[in-house]
Protein backbone atom coordinates (compact mmCIF):
# COMPACT_ATOMS: atom_id res chain seq x y z
CA UNK A 1 0.00 0.00 0.00
CA UNK A 2 1.36 3.31 -0.91
CA UNK A 3 -0.11 6.35 0.86
CA UNK A 4 -0.32 9.52 -0.69
CA UNK A 5 -0.70 13.10 0.07
CA UNK A 6 -1.76 16.55 -1.09
CA UNK A 7 -2.39 19.95 -0.78
CA UNK A 8 -5.50 21.47 -1.70
CA UNK A 9 -7.84 24.37 -0.67
CA UNK A 10 -10.47 23.22 1.54
CA UNK A 11 -13.43 25.40 2.07
CA UNK A 12 -13.68 25.90 5.93
CA UNK A 13 -15.80 23.12 7.87
CA UNK A 14 -19.44 24.02 7.68
CA UNK A 15 -18.67 26.99 5.35
CA UNK A 16 -21.57 27.09 2.90
CA UNK A 17 -19.33 26.08 -0.16
CA UNK A 18 -17.80 23.19 2.09
CA UNK A 19 -21.58 22.08 3.01
CA UNK A 20 -22.44 22.58 -0.58
CA UNK A 21 -19.43 20.10 -2.00
CA UNK A 22 -20.37 17.61 0.88
CA UNK A 23 -23.82 17.41 -0.52
CA UNK A 24 -23.48 17.58 -4.06
CA UNK A 25 -20.36 14.89 -3.93
CA UNK A 26 -21.96 13.03 -1.00
CA UNK A 27 -19.03 12.43 1.47
CA UNK A 28 -17.73 15.11 3.87
CA UNK A 29 -13.38 15.04 3.37
CA UNK A 30 -13.27 16.50 7.04
CA UNK A 31 -14.68 13.75 8.91
CA UNK A 32 -15.10 10.79 5.78
CA UNK A 33 -19.16 10.23 6.79
CA UNK A 34 -21.29 9.51 3.63
CA UNK A 35 -23.85 12.63 3.11
CA UNK A 36 -27.38 11.59 1.25
CA UNK A 37 -26.60 13.59 -2.10
CA UNK A 38 -30.04 16.10 -3.32
CA UNK A 39 -32.45 14.44 -5.56
CA UNK A 40 -32.07 16.85 -8.99
CA UNK A 41 -35.11 17.08 -11.21
CA UNK A 42 -34.84 15.18 -14.00
CA UNK A 43 -32.01 13.55 -13.02
CA UNK A 44 -31.69 9.91 -12.14
CA UNK A 45 -30.00 9.47 -9.16
CA UNK A 46 -28.03 6.55 -9.69
CA UNK A 47 -26.81 8.50 -12.71
CA UNK A 48 -26.14 11.45 -10.45
CA UNK A 49 -24.34 9.55 -7.84
CA UNK A 50 -22.02 7.76 -10.65
CA UNK A 51 -21.00 11.06 -12.25
CA UNK A 52 -19.56 12.42 -8.76
CA UNK A 53 -18.10 9.40 -8.02
CA UNK A 54 -14.41 10.10 -8.95
CA UNK A 55 -14.85 13.50 -7.23
CA UNK A 56 -16.22 11.96 -4.47
CA UNK A 57 -12.95 10.15 -3.93
CA UNK A 58 -10.74 12.83 -3.60
CA UNK A 59 -12.83 15.02 -1.63
CA UNK A 60 -14.34 18.36 -2.77
CA UNK A 61 -11.45 20.80 -3.11
CA UNK A 62 -8.98 22.59 -5.16
CA UNK A 63 -5.84 21.15 -6.32
CA UNK A 64 -2.40 23.32 -4.93
CA UNK A 65 -0.31 20.51 -5.56
CA UNK A 66 -1.40 17.36 -6.54
CA UNK A 67 -1.24 14.04 -5.16
CA UNK A 68 2.02 12.26 -4.12
CA UNK A 69 3.91 9.68 -2.64
CA UNK A 70 6.41 10.77 -0.10
CA UNK A 71 9.88 10.62 -1.33
CA UNK A 72 12.40 8.18 0.56
CA UNK A 73 13.81 9.58 3.78
CA UNK A 74 11.08 11.69 4.81
CA UNK A 75 7.66 11.24 6.70
CA UNK A 76 4.29 12.43 6.91
CA UNK A 77 4.90 14.07 10.32
CA UNK A 78 7.44 16.45 8.28
CA UNK A 79 5.17 17.07 5.49
CA UNK A 80 2.79 18.15 8.07
CA UNK A 81 5.18 20.14 10.12
CA UNK A 82 6.28 21.93 6.38
CA UNK A 83 2.93 22.73 5.48
CA UNK A 84 2.30 24.52 8.74
CA UNK A 85 5.86 26.84 8.52
CA UNK A 86 4.49 27.17 4.94
CA UNK A 87 0.91 28.56 6.44
CA UNK A 88 3.25 30.73 8.97
CA UNK A 89 4.62 33.10 6.43
CA UNK A 90 2.42 32.76 3.35
CA UNK A 91 -0.47 35.48 3.30
CA UNK A 92 -4.13 35.01 2.37
CA UNK A 93 -5.13 35.03 -0.67
CA UNK A 94 -8.27 36.47 -2.60
CA UNK A 95 -10.04 36.27 -5.82
CA UNK A 96 -13.44 36.72 -7.29
CA UNK A 97 -17.05 34.78 -6.42
CA UNK A 98 -16.65 31.20 -8.32
CA UNK A 99 -18.75 30.62 -11.40
CA UNK A 100 -19.41 27.20 -12.35
CA UNK A 101 -17.88 26.86 -15.94
CA UNK A 102 -17.14 23.46 -17.87
CA UNK A 103 -13.54 22.27 -17.99
CA UNK A 104 -13.34 19.82 -21.04
CA UNK A 105 -16.55 18.65 -20.50
CA UNK A 106 -15.99 18.27 -16.22
CA UNK A 107 -18.22 20.45 -14.08
CA UNK A 108 -16.38 22.44 -11.90
CA UNK A 109 -16.24 26.04 -9.84
CA UNK A 110 -13.65 28.32 -11.10
CA UNK A 111 -13.09 32.04 -10.64
CA UNK A 112 -15.58 34.24 -12.50
CA UNK A 113 -12.36 36.48 -13.44
CA UNK A 114 -8.43 36.56 -13.19
CA UNK A 115 -7.39 35.29 -9.95
CA UNK A 116 -3.06 36.36 -9.82
CA UNK A 117 -3.22 35.64 -6.02
CA UNK A 118 -5.02 32.56 -5.81
CA UNK A 119 -2.40 31.18 -8.64
CA UNK A 120 0.41 33.11 -6.86
CA UNK A 121 -0.40 30.64 -4.42
CA UNK A 122 -0.43 27.27 -6.03
CA UNK A 123 2.76 27.88 -7.72
CA UNK A 124 4.46 28.48 -4.16
CA UNK A 125 2.72 25.65 -3.19
CA UNK A 126 4.24 23.70 -6.31
CA UNK A 127 7.58 24.34 -5.42
CA UNK A 128 7.58 24.33 -1.73
CA UNK A 129 6.23 21.14 -1.41
CA UNK A 130 8.26 19.40 -4.35
CA UNK A 131 10.96 18.17 -2.20
CA UNK A 132 8.44 16.02 -0.41
CA UNK A 133 7.29 14.39 -3.22
CA UNK A 134 8.84 10.72 -4.75
CA UNK A 135 9.37 10.70 -8.47
CA UNK A 136 7.19 9.61 -11.02
CA UNK A 137 7.53 5.92 -11.57
CA UNK A 138 8.05 4.75 -15.87
CA UNK A 139 4.33 3.13 -15.48
CA UNK A 140 3.03 6.29 -13.70
CA UNK A 141 4.59 8.81 -16.43
CA UNK A 142 3.31 6.31 -19.40
CA UNK A 143 -0.10 6.36 -18.03
CA UNK A 144 -0.24 10.47 -17.60
CA UNK A 145 0.50 10.91 -21.53
CA UNK A 146 -1.91 8.75 -22.58
CA UNK A 147 -4.03 11.94 -22.31
CA UNK A 148 -2.87 14.25 -24.47
CA UNK A 149 -0.35 16.64 -23.19
CA UNK A 150 1.13 19.60 -25.09
CA UNK A 151 5.16 20.20 -24.72
CA UNK A 152 5.03 22.36 -21.63
CA UNK A 153 2.60 20.12 -19.76
CA UNK A 154 5.03 17.23 -20.73
CA UNK A 155 7.99 19.53 -19.38
CA UNK A 156 6.32 20.05 -16.22
CA UNK A 157 4.88 16.52 -15.96
CA UNK A 158 8.41 15.24 -16.16
CA UNK A 159 9.78 18.05 -13.86
CA UNK A 160 7.11 18.35 -10.99
CA UNK A 161 5.26 15.31 -11.29
CA UNK A 162 1.77 16.91 -12.54
CA UNK A 163 1.18 18.40 -15.78
CA UNK A 164 -1.07 21.19 -15.31
CA UNK A 165 1.14 23.75 -13.44
CA UNK A 166 2.50 26.96 -13.17
CA UNK A 167 1.22 28.29 -16.84
CA UNK A 168 -1.11 25.52 -17.47
CA UNK A 169 -2.57 25.91 -13.56
CA UNK A 170 -6.21 26.75 -13.63
CA UNK A 171 -8.04 27.00 -10.19
CA UNK A 172 -11.28 24.55 -10.27
CA UNK A 173 -13.54 22.55 -7.66
CA UNK A 174 -14.42 19.31 -9.30
CA UNK A 175 -18.42 18.41 -8.97
CA UNK A 176 -18.61 15.63 -12.05
CA UNK A 177 -16.79 13.57 -14.02
CA UNK A 178 -16.18 14.39 -17.74
CA UNK A 179 -19.89 14.54 -19.22
CA UNK A 180 -19.37 13.62 -23.20
CA UNK A 181 -23.52 13.44 -23.94
CA UNK A 182 -23.99 17.21 -24.75
CA UNK A 183 -27.85 16.78 -23.83
CA UNK A 184 -26.74 15.75 -20.46
CA UNK A 185 -23.85 18.00 -20.38
CA UNK A 186 -26.62 20.65 -20.74
CA UNK A 187 -29.26 19.33 -18.26
CA UNK A 188 -26.53 18.51 -15.18
CA UNK A 189 -25.31 22.11 -15.64
CA UNK A 190 -28.22 23.89 -15.68
CA UNK A 191 -29.28 22.12 -12.16
CA UNK A 192 -26.08 22.46 -10.95
CA UNK A 193 -25.93 26.09 -11.78
CA UNK A 194 -28.96 26.70 -9.39
CA UNK A 195 -27.71 24.81 -6.95
CA UNK A 196 -24.48 26.81 -7.13
CA UNK A 197 -25.60 30.34 -6.98
CA UNK A 198 -26.11 31.14 -3.16
CA UNK A 199 -21.83 30.08 -3.24
CA UNK A 200 -20.91 31.70 -5.71
CA UNK A 201 -21.71 35.89 -4.95
CA UNK A 202 -19.31 36.86 -2.21
CA UNK A 203 -15.54 36.98 -3.47
CA UNK A 204 -13.26 34.04 -2.74
CA UNK A 205 -10.92 33.94 -0.09
CA UNK A 206 -8.04 31.21 0.74
CA UNK A 207 -6.81 31.67 4.68
CA UNK A 208 -6.12 28.14 5.29
CA UNK A 209 -3.94 25.24 3.06
CA UNK A 210 -5.12 21.40 3.92
CA UNK A 211 -2.90 18.41 3.98
CA UNK A 212 -5.13 15.32 2.03
CA UNK A 213 -4.25 11.72 2.94
CA UNK A 214 -5.68 8.27 1.06
CA UNK A 215 -3.87 5.31 2.96
CA UNK A 216 -4.10 3.71 -0.78
CA UNK A 217 -5.45 4.68 -4.34
CA UNK A 218 -8.46 2.55 -3.83
CA UNK A 219 -8.94 4.73 -0.16
CA UNK A 220 -10.73 7.93 -0.45
CA UNK A 221 -8.85 11.27 0.72
CA UNK A 222 -9.12 12.77 4.09
CA UNK A 223 -8.34 15.95 5.38
CA UNK A 224 -5.94 15.49 7.96
CA UNK A 225 -4.45 19.07 8.03
CA UNK A 226 -5.52 22.54 8.00
CA UNK A 227 -2.89 25.31 8.09
CA UNK A 228 -4.15 28.83 8.81
CA UNK A 229 -2.00 31.76 6.01
CA UNK A 230 -0.92 33.97 8.36
CA UNK A 231 1.86 35.69 6.58
CA UNK A 232 1.58 39.12 5.75
CA UNK A 233 0.97 40.41 2.12
CA UNK A 234 3.92 42.51 0.25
Amino acid sequence: MTRRYAIYFAPPSASALAELGAELLGRDPETGESRPQPRLDGLDPGRFHAITEDARHYGFHATLKAPFPLAEGVSGEALHAAAAAFAAAQPPAAGPALALASIGGFLALVPSSAAPEVHALADACVEAFDRFRAPLTAAELEQRRRSPLTPAQDRHLERWGYPYVFDEFRFHMTLTARLTDKAEHERVRALLAERTAPVCIDPLRIDAIAVYEQADRQSPFLVTGRYPLKGMSA
